[in-house]
């Protein structure tokens, strides 16, 4: 990720005010100097600038209903404001409805937005701590098809999960996946399926409940029609605790 891509993805951040404040004084120097972040900053808040936001209503200028219903009394005539006004009111209903409902579907969206950004900090935070508290890190090259990668395993024993970390990788050939495996004292036990592509691969793993102890862990390439039960395919890597 540039640094660049920081701020565009946090453009929402920004505009609701959810960044720490030494990000909010870096986010403001960037809109000083980058006229596409400003653009888009500015469109995101006039888009939201007329959701209510908790914002009390405002009160109409007394007096103003019975001024405005005179001059429509003067000028038609009362049995065409007798006719007229139920549905002008319908009418405002509508409009009212439809706001409130556009309204509120967008700040749904705004939530659940924010709801799967709490979700990946979560996530993130929680990968992080297993990084930070790893007893120990193994790692490992890989070579597939004269593409040179690697694989690296933070083992927490505390929390007895791992963070895999696997680059590298080129797509895998049609029909074949790329597959992690433990180790275990017992037999060979799935762990996870991995992605390759321009980003590592990176997943958490706590042990599993089944094959006895964990000795180490493997990285194949196998049969997307061979089930996930044991390794059948090319092993790329391997590494023993």
């Amino acid at each position: 990720m540039s640094a660049h891509d920081w701020f565009v993805e946090h453009r929402m951040d920004y505009v609701a005010r959810t960044l720490e404040e030494s990000e909010l004084r870096t986010f403001q120097d960037h809109l000083a100097r980058c006229p596409e972040c400003a653009g888009e900053v500015a469109s995101i808040e006039r888009d939201l600038a007329w959701l209510p936001m908790g914002a009390a209503p405002v009160a109409l200028r007394p007096g103003l209903s019975r001024r405005l219903a005179e001059g429509v009394l003067e000028t038609r005539g009362r049995r065409w404001m007798r006719r007229a006004m139920p549905a002008a009111m319908a009418a405002s209903l509508l409009l009212g409805a439809a706001g409130w409902l556009a309204g509120r579907l967008e700040t749904e969206r705004l939530a659940r937005e924010l709801q799967e950004r709490d979700r990946r900090l979560a996530a993130l935070t929680d990968t992080v701590s297993i990084t930070r508290g790893a007893d120990r890190v193994l790692q490992a090259s890989i070579d597939m098809d004269g593409r040179e990668g690697g694989i690296l395993i933070f083992d927490d024993s505390a929390t007895h999960r791992w963070n895999v970390v696997i680059h590298g990788l080129p797509p895998a050939p049609a029909g074949q996946v790329y597959r992690f495996w433990f180790i275990c004292e017992e037999k060979m036990v799935p762990g996870a399926e991995v992605s390759a592509g321009a980003n590592p691969a990176l997943f958490t793993l706590p042990m599993p409940p089944e094959g006895g102890k964990v000795m180490g862990a493997a990285l194949t390439v196998e049969s997307l029609a061979t089930p996930p039960m044991e390794p059948r395919g090319r092993t790329l890597a391997e590494l023993m605790l």
